[in-house]
């Protein structure tokens, strides 16, 4: 085999949503400053910048405004929705109470959002002041030279057939050196795994736990353009920690979505069923009536918060963003937090490149960042999501006196847990039925998932690789009802009957991936291992 093509750049960024684009930004604005030149290079696994960004999404602009502050002048800013009214309810199956909106949720000057437009415009922004952006790369081996640091990272072949030969559309990947680089993948991000390990940067005992949101955008004559409204409750049971959010666009589109925290205890549980099932809610339902919706998604999401973010810096790069886990889970929102990251890391990132430093630890950026309004955010509400492994009664009332009372400001922090390792017995728990969907509000997964525009070349190999090809019907069916084929909300894993036999095997349907990365989370036996496809496939998200 031929050696790789070499390009070299300053800083290499693998991932193209908000924090991999404030880093790149935030790079070029300060070499213009300082008279440097910084040569940046950003890689996107999605077809376009976006392609693959799926967020509710409310946007607090307090990133923004420090890394582009004339963004509201700009005509071509997708950002003009401004949050009017904010709701917070209580469901049961049948009625839905109002409760007081907890501080952390209040969106005044905030802006629901499109996160897809928005990452393309910002995209724009940064190819405008001499980014390159690569989309349709997906970065699949990270680089490191004899002394063990990071010196960058190689995109994946093309046109590779699943028996492993080449085919003629084969494309060899090139390697991009850097003297930097930057994690910025999002949620769960294989490469950010890799680094996290080799380095040692997440300890056992403060382990990230997550949760799946699934989201739906409508077309619908009842939007109400800047109304917010979460809820909490039905459907789920109280030991089941969740809820549900609809944000109301412009142009008649409401944004509406279900989190499910991935912590849960019972098999049978199936997130996405538990979304078409909410929508049926007498206090939902009438606001889709008669409307279609357009697109479907769903994504991994971090809630670990404080305690659940690993050491940030290692010899030649940083993580930054989800990749990292900034969510500011009682927020509800990440993507300032993970901007902030992205920028800070530049500014680091440019004065190690000025005083001709290549390939250091860069730990001042993780001590500046822990320090800033990031980390006091994060620091006041960390221990509102643990509490919850408690139910909803017991989280909700630690959550008020947490706000509160002590205001954050207890002398205790609470950890987190694995999340696969949550997950009884199914002999230990019961099934739970679901309604047929109608085909009106609700839809089976396949019928929703071509709405979400994924693809990915037929003849490649699988991306979802098992490393114990027995254990998923040895130990998963019998001992836990094969819940992969209820927890994936894209219909990749199926059991289906041997012919001629009793025996069942697992089917991977790989072509419906939606790169959400649930299944490499909530795997009991964590034997599912999520891989990088080739570059372009999954979805192609259409303003999610």
């Amino acid at each position: 085999m031929s050696e790789r093509e070499i390009m070299e750049y300053d800083v290499v960024i693998v991932g193209c949503g908000p924090a991999g684009l404030a880093a790149a930004i935030r790079l070029r604005q300060t070499a213009a400053e300082s008279g440097q030149e910084i040569s940046v290079c950003l890689l996107e696994k999605g077809a376009e910048p976006g392609a693959h960004s799926l967020a509710g999404a409310v946007l607090e602009p307090r990133a923004l405004d420090e890394l582009l502050p004339q963004w509201r002048e700009d005509e071509t800013c997708p950002i003009k929705t401004a949050v009017t009214t904010d709701r917070f309810c209580f469901l049961t199956e049948k009625k839905s109470y109002r409760l007081p909106t907890p501080p952390s949720m209040h969106n005044e000057g905030n802006y629901i959002v499109s996160l897809g437009r928005t990452v393309r415009w910002l995209a724009e922004q940064a190819e405008g002041i001499g980014v390159d952006i690569f989309p349709g790369f997906a970065a699949a081996e990270v680089l490191y030279n004899e002394q063990g640091a990071v010196v960058g990272v190689a995109t994946g072949d093309m046109g590779i057939a699943k028996d492993g030969t080449q085919t003629g559309n084969y494309q060899q990947g090139v390697e991009l050196r850097a003297k930097y680089t930057i994690f910025s993948e999002g949620c769960r991000g294989s490469l950010s795994a890799e680094v996290m390990k080799k380095f040692n940067l997440r300890t056992d005992d403060a382990p990230q736990t997550y949760g799946i949101g699934i989201k739906e955008l409508w077309e619908t004559e009842h939007a109400n353009p800047g109304e917010v409204l979460h809820t909490i409750g039905w459907p789920l049971r109280n030991d089941t920690y969740g809820g549900s959010f609809l944000y109301h666009l412009e142009a008649g589109k409401i944004a509406l979505g279900f989190v499910v925290g991935l912590d849960y205890k019972n098999p049978y549980l199936s997130p996405y069923m538990e979304f078409q099932r909410f929508k049926h809610h007498p206090a939902i339902a009438p606001l889709l009536a008669g409307g279609r919706r357009i697109c479907y998604g769903a994504r991994a999401l971090n809630e670990g918060g404080w305690q659940g973010i690993p050491q940030l810096a290692f010899p030649g790069g940083v993580l930054t963003g989800c990749a990292a886990g900034f969510l500011n889970v009682a927020k509800i929102k990440g993507v300032h937090t993970a901007m902030k990251s992205g920028m800070s890391a530049a500014e680091h990132i440019a004065a190690a490149l000025k005083a001709g430093n290549e390939a250091a630890t860069l730990n001042d950026y993780e001590k500046d960042l822990r320090t800033s309004w990031v980390g006091d955010e994060l620091r006041k509400v960390r221990n509102i999501r643990p509490m919850f492994r408690h139910g909803l009664w017991a989280g909700l009332s630690h959550a008020a006196i947490d706000t509160y009372l002590l205001r954050g400001k207890a002398p205790w922090t609470f950890g987190h847990h694995n999340d696969h390792s949550q997950l009884k017995k199914a002999s230990e728990c019961q099934a739970i039925e679901y309604p047929k969907p109608d085909g009106e509000l609700s839809f089976s997964r396949l019928e929703n998932l071509a709405y979400s525009g994924v693809n990915h070349e037929a003849n490649q190999p699988a991306h979802l690789k098992l490393r114990d090809n027995s254990v998923a019907v040895n130990v998963n069916l019998q001992d836990y009802a094969g819940p992969e084929a209820r927890y994936c909300p894209a219909g990749v894993y199926e059991f289906v009957k041997e012919e001629n036999s009793d025996q069942h095997a697992l089917v991977i349907n790989a072509q419906n991936c939606v790169h959400c990365k649930t299944c490499d989370i909530k795997d009991p036996t964590q034997n599912i291992h999520w891989t990088t496809p080739e570059g372009g496939g999954g979805p192609n998200y259409d303003s999610m």
